[in-house]
């Protein structure tokens, strides 16, 4: 049988949430037994989003083969088991730079480059990499970013307008769009979906399903005229409410309204038995908690609220799996040496995590949040950037190496902790130069890691290019420190860990990219048990 494609498209407003959207569908559809994957093209010209301020474009997420990408991959990991590679996310920078390259190269033989049909086949061809990246896939869910009527998006959404035209029967559109609500009127506005699908008509696109995102359900009446005007099949509109407590309801209400069932008929596709037993009882322990905790969070990015996403949805799957309320306090990290108030603001808190970040902005008071949870006995937790500050923290206040520092702010410090690896010195380009992707970390028994993980050797995700400095290392062991994971054949520091404290654990690598709400990462367990006790003592 055929592969079939799945294009979802947004109309109206940006920010709807078709990630969000696509990974539901999809692990709709994997419940039946059909074997998803799912891509995402970006109309941005950046190559990747790995040098994008976090403030514009919210989370990096990377995956297992290094690529780094829009963070709603970290959605499709959260809710499927779909493969997700460098072929999971294409930017317009990298489909013109592909086409660029085979310009000079001379592959085109002097013909005239343009954007039809050389920048859409390069997409078209994108799309089908997707497609076989592994065998058995059988839908493939694509994801266009942006919004209907952005001019960047025009090259993409001519791309699969070509690509339904060639494989008709394999294809389908799914259109998602906004459906206001106007309090002063007390009415429902359909006239921006009508427009957003004229924009698509006119593309070319038709959309087989309308999902209207609104505040409040929609009449019957309301879908009648949308379906009339639309030019879709009246039980083909459907809702999609805002959910009022968990992004993970978004599935259920789509099951309810037979959205996947309707895909299978559509694509004729066998539409097998479905379970989601494991997934509504994930949901009521996330709402229904018997217990509760408050996790301070100091960072870098905290006004966006997508910056730590993976770190936000990696807390919550912890306290889902321990039927416990995790309550997230935001503590800016340059703002609270400022002010000086954080022993004031986090005092009664349950626990620390201070998550990654690049720069020198705010490292200070990482540190000041990494030495109140070390003499107060508070379970901590560092990533990446956090473990690096727990580093130089022990070092200026336990060794007192007063000048203890990262070579990322200080490249002159006298004692650099934290430091650049050898072969990373002379690279002058920032992107894609870091140590990337999937890497294996032994673990030593008889530590807080290994009793988390269970395992001698985990698999993990890293984002970042300064490590700790080794010769370090024995004066750090000398004065209770555990390196308690390192890499593999290798003796570089993934995980360290203090030896007379409750829980106090940094990791180099980004443990939040592989958290799933059916599969908490063991150590965001570990930390939320740890401040549940910590709790219980208070």
């Amino acid at each position: 049988m055929s592969i079939k494609y799945i294009f979802i498209t947004g109309g109206v407003v940006s920010s709807l949430g078709k990630g969000l959207t696509s990974a539901s569908i999809a692990m709709l559809l994997e419940n039946r037994k059909i074997k998803t994957a799912l891509l995402k093209l970006d109309p941005y010209i950046n190559v990747d989003p790995g040098t994008m301020n976090p403030f514009q474009h919210g989370e990096v997420y990377v995956t297992d083969d290094g690529a780094e990408t829009d963070l709603d991959l970290g959605h499709y990991y959260r809710y499927t088991n779909s493969p997700l590679s460098k072929k999971s996310n294409t930017t317009t920078g990298q489909i013109y730079d592909t086409v660029i390259k085979k310009e000079r190269k001379g592959d085109y033989l002097g013909k005239t480059v343009q954007v039809i049909p050389h920048i859409t086949d390069e997409i078209k061809k994108r799309i089908l990499d997707c497609a076989t990246q592994e065998k058995g896939i059988q839908i493939v869910f694509v994801e266009i970013g942006g919004t209907v009527g952005d001019i960047e998006s025009l090259p993409f959404l001519e791309a699969i307008r070509q690509f339904r035209n060639e494989r008709e029967k394999d294809c389908i559109n799914i259109h998602l769009t906004y459906v206001p609500y106007l309090k002063a009127a007390g009415e429902i506005k359909t006239k921006p979906t009508q427009h957003s699908a004229q924009m698509l008509r006119e593309i070319g696109i038709i959309p087989d399903i309308i999902l209207c995102r609104s505040e409040m359900p929609i009449p019957k009446e309301f879908k009648d005229k949308i379906s009339l005007f639309c030019n879709v099949k009246k039980d083909a509109v459907i809702d999609e409410v805002d959910v009022e407590n968990s992004i993970y309801e978004v599935p259920i209400g789509l099951y309810e309204q037979k959205l996947d069932q309707m895909i299978c008929k559509l694509l004729n596709l066998k539409c097998g038995s479905i379970n989601l037993s494991k997934w509504k009882k994930m949901l009521n322990s996330l709402l229904n908690p018997k217990k509760s905790v408050t996790i301070g969070i100091v960072g870098k990015y905290l006004d966006h609220q997508d910056a730590y996403k993976s770190i936000f949805e990696a807390l919550t799957h912890a306290g889902a799996a321990l039927n416990t309320e995790v309550t997230i306090q935001k503590f800016e990290s340059d703002k609270i040496v400022k002010n000086g108030s954080l022993i004031k603001e986090v005092k009664n808190l349950d626990g620390y995590l201070v998550p990654g970040g690049f720069g020198s902005r705010g490292l200070e008071g990482k540190i000041l949040a990494a030495k109140y949870a070390r003499e107060k006995k508070l379970p901590f937790f560092g990533i990446c950037l956090g473990m690096h500050m727990m580093a130089v923290e022990f070092a200026r206040n336990v060794l007192k190496l007063k000048d203890a520092n990262s070579t990322e702010v200080d490249d002159e410090s006298k004692d650099p902790v934290i430091a650049l690896l050898e072969d990373q010195k002379q690279i002058e380009k920032l992107g894609g130069t870091m140590r990337l992707g999937a890497y294996l970390c032994s673990l030593k028994q008889n530590t807080k890691a290994y009793k988390a993980y269970k395992k001698r050797v985990v698999s993990e995700r890293h984002r970042h290019r300064y490590e700790f400095n080794n010769k370090y290392k024995k004066l750090f062991e000398d004065n209770g420190i555990i390196f308690s994971g390192t890499l593999k054949d290798d003796n570089l520091c993934e995980i360290m860990e203090i030896k007379d404290h409750p829980w106090m654990v940094g990791v180099q690598y980004h443990p939040e990219f592989k958290s799933k709400p059916l599969a908490p990462h063991p150590l965001f367990v570990a930390f939320i048990d740890a401040a549940l006790k910590k709790r219980r003592k208070k």
